[in-house]
């Protein structure tokens, strides 16, 4: 009679040494994955501001309509509302927007040629021929890094500094 030895799984100096590689590539990988996979708040934030401000210079063109991006300094908080907005649609609107976490602070808008806004509110406006106006918006995240975004008047891009940046320099 023939025996045939037939495997019915892993010996276990098979099983340890794949453990073992696994282990070592997450140890080394994990790190990496994580600041890839897991965003910090700034991140999130500029992602926002940029995508938001993109979407309104050609939503203004699209729509032929007036936009304006809000940002309230004293409470943190950046919205859009367009010309033909009722009282309470932008009170929405207000409402709705986005609230900056705690981490993240406005600082301060500029204007070229203008003083800095530092408190209160900052308009910022999006003409339907496609044109906006011309503004850095300055944010600080909570190790006092600070962030310029630079709004082109003709441009649908956004230039981001990860320092803090103004006409004058």
């Amino acid at each position: 009679m023939l025996y045939i030895k037939q495997d019915r799984g892993f010996t276990l100096i098979e099983l340890i040494v794949v453990v073992s590689l696994v282990s070592i590539m997450l140890f080394l990988y994990i790190p990496k994955f994580q600041k890839v996979v897991v965003l910090d708040n700034t991140k999130k934030v500029s992602r926002w501001i940029i995508g938001k401000i993109k979407a309104l210079k050609e939503g203004s063109i699209t729509n032929y309509k007036n936009y304006f991006l809000h940002i309230d300094l004293d409470n943190n908080r950046i919205w859009v509302t367009d010309e033909l907005m009722s009282e309470e649609e932008m009170q929405n609107a207000e409402q709705q927007g986005l609230k900056l976490p705690d981490d993240i602070k406005l600082v301060d808008v500029e204007y070229p040629g203008k003083n800095k806004i530092l408190f209160g509110r900052a308009d910022i406006f999006f003409y339907k021929k496609g044109y906006s106006d011309k503004a850095l918006i300055h944010i600080e995240d909570s190790n006092n890094k600070q962030f310029s975004f630079l709004i082109e008047p003709f441009l649908s891009n956004v230039r981001l500094y990860e320092d803090y940046v103004e006409f004058e320099n």
